[in-house]
Order: C-alpha cells, then sequence, then structure tokens
C-alpha cells in the first residue's frame, strides 16, 4: 500500500525562537499552542539542561515507526508514520534554557483531524521520558 506521506512542511523549525502554532484543525498538540485548550500539552521536565536533548532524541528513536529526521542539539525533528495508512507526522522539540523544559509539537501533514493521536503520542513519549531518566 502506498503511503499518505504527504509533502514535509516548509515552515518547520523554530520561529522567533519558538515552535510553530498549532493550525485552527484538531490534528496538532503543541506545549506552545497558545489558548486552545484541546491544543495544549505540557512540555518535558529538563532538569539535566541540554543534556536532556540527547536522552530526548533516544526516546523519540524508541518510538515505534518514528525516525529523527535532524537533531542540532537544541531542536529536534522526528517524522512518525502510522501503522495502517502510513500517514505521517511532524514531531518537534526546543530545549528551552530559561525554563529548562523541552516544548514539543505533534501535528499531521494532511487530513482535519487526527482522533487523538498526536496527543496519545506525546503523553505516550512522555511516559517514556518520566521511566528512563
Amino acid at each position: 500500500m502506498l503511503g499518505c506521506s504527504g509533502k514535509r512542511p516548509p515552515d518547520l523549525g523554530l520561529h522567533a525562537g519558538r515552535l510553530r502554532l498549532c493550525p485552527s484543525t484538531p490534528n496538532c498538540v503543541s506545549s506552545e499552542a497558545g489558548t486552545r485548550a484541546d491544543q495544549r500539552v505540557a512540555p518535558f521536565p529538563a532538569p539535566s539542561g541540554a543534556r536532556d536533548m540527547g536522552r530526548l532524541a533516544g526516546v523519540v528513536a524508541s518510538w515505534p515507526r518514528t525516525t529523527v529526521v535532524s537533531d542540532d542539539g537544541t531542536y529536534l525533528h522526528a517524522e512518525s508514520t502510522s501503522l495502517i495508512m502510513r500517514f505521517v507526522d511532524d514531531v518537534e522539540f526546543r530545549y528551552d534554557a530559561k525554563d529548562r523544559v523541552i516544548h514539543v509539537r505533534s501535528s499531521s501533514r494532511l487530513g482535519k483531524s487526527d482522533m487523538g493521536v498526536n496527543g496519545k503520542r506525546i503523553e505516550g513519549l512522555r511516559a517514556l521520558w518520566v521511566a528512563k531518566p
């Protein structure tokens, strides 16, 4: 079966030092989402500072059907592919030195609804993050 990957959005990455805002559609979650409660997730704690980004890369790479695309030590982009339809979601993280947290954004490339998949992915990654200090 052919995948439904869509094209990688050209505007991924940091914008004025922050992750891009979620679109108005319910297929994105972010710790920097703004005022929409249905798109908001908490950032990951980073008590060890920027070193935690290296540990996070391993946690993200261990998630099923997920590949780290880029990692510069303060920003990480991964692609996560669904099992059946092969939809690709973009998962991004940025280290916030001031607040010692890692902000996160997970968004579907295609469609208007993700049936909660992005939020579940982030909470699953958070469980791994907490379980493997």
